[in-house]
């Protein structure tokens, strides 16, 4: 078994497009800028981030008809560089909503959110202590 894909399900499909593929710059596996589907990619790794319309998914599964009522995700990206891809991102329009700052003693973060209201957590490893 392999994870291909995190599947996030949005009602703003186009602005949700946007912001993975202008804004934190993961490269689409086909242009599809209204949907209903598209996958993200990572430079590294095989598993993406894909967004669903959650409108139409609701014609298969009655149940997503609503718009969930608090965080149902949290999508993780490692960086080598926190501070200069933050810097990157919010020069784009991102905005930060926690971080960069130490999480632990091995790890430091940033936390923002894309247009559906999903967070988005970044992460760089520090080394660890000898």
């Amino acid at each position: 078994m392999e994870l291909s894909q995190v599947r996030l399900l949005v009602t703003d499909f186009a602005a949700c497009y946007r912001f993975y593929r202008d804004v934190l710059r993961l490269e689409p596996q086909f242009e599809a800028p209204d949907g209903p589907y598209a996958k993200f990619s990572p430079d590294g790794g095989t598993a993406g981030i894909a967004l669903q319309d959650r409108a139409q998914m609701a014609q298969v599964l009655d149940e997503l008809g609503e718009q969930p009522s608090a965080y149902r995700s949290l999508v993780v990206l490692h960086l080598d560089d926190l501070d200069g891809y933050c810097a990157e991102i919010t020069g784009r329009g991102a905005e930060l909503i926690s971080g960069p700052a130490p999480m632990t003693d091995r790890m430091r973060v940033a936390h923002l959110k894309d247009p559906a209201g999903n967070l988005i957590e970044l992460q760089e490893w520090l080394a660890t202590r000898g």
